[in-house]
């Protein structure tokens, strides 16, 4: 079979991004959760799963884990939706936030696994070949899209975290290197260079839209779990 490069499969794979939230735009939604209207959070929250569930693997290799991360940053977002001043895309703002609670749970896996002195390759997250299926995986039917998630979590991180967001998540160069704290050049080197390691794995089109999903089932947990503990406060 003939092999496709990377490019022309995002390219036939240009779908626009589904949304089942509405017209309603994210800034609207913030000044009315900020003007009393929290109930309206669960927009967010059901709006960025997916977005931060595949940032979220893109970095950490545990399904629960990934979760929990989630869940705090939604949180983290709400109890600081104050001081998001609107000069960038909510999306963009939520996102980093995500990304930040990330780091400092893979620091703390770090530390963890220095005092133990234990060597753990997948806590080590320094690109090693990563054997870890998590539930995302097995749900997935297709040989290929096993194959495919499987590549994308050989990439070595900052490769890997950079494809997601640009070639999956449709995120803009300006958007991911706000987000990653990079360099424009740095955004499109790093993304040639993950399409380039990835172009020798894969053999035929997938859909980007079936990658790392977050199933409607758990979509609704986590709008639930996050909106019960806003009620709480």
């Amino acid at each position: 079979m003939r092999l496709h490069s990377i490019s022309k499969i995002m390219e036939k794979l240009g779908y626009p991004q589904k949304s089942s939230t509405g017209g309603i735009s994210d800034n609207e939604i913030v000044m009315r959760v900020l003007n009393g209207e929290k109930d309206l959070y669960a927009l967010i929250v059901r709006r960025y799963n997916e977005r931060l569930y595949r940032i979220g693997v893109s970095m950490i290799h545990d399904d629960a884990e990934i979760e929990d991360a989630m869940q705090t940053a939604y949180i983290n977002a709400y109890e600081n939706l104050g001081k998001f001043a609107f000069k960038a895309a909510f999306s963009t703002w939520l996102t980093r936030i995500l990304i930040n609670e990330c780091i400092l749970r893979l620091k703390k896996k770090r530390l963890y696994v220095f005092l133990n002195k234990e060597v753990i390759v997948n806590g080590d997250y320094s690109g090693q070949t990563m054997d870890v299926q998590t539930p995302a995986v097995k749900m997935l039917n297709s040989e290929l899209k096993i194959k495919l998630e499987e590549a994308i979590r050989r990439l070595p991180e900052k490769y890997r975290i950079v494809f997601v967001m640009r070639e999956i998540e449709n995120m803009s160069v300006a958007e991911t290197q706000t987000c990653l704290n990079l360099s424009e050049v740095n955004v499109k080197v790093r993304l040639n260079r993950a399409k380039a390691l990835l172009r020798n794995a894969l053999s035929t089109y997938y859909n980007k839209e079936e990658i790392f999903h977050f199933h409607l089932s758990r979509c609704d947990s986590m709008v639930e779990r996050v909106m019960d503990q806003i009620k709480k406060m």
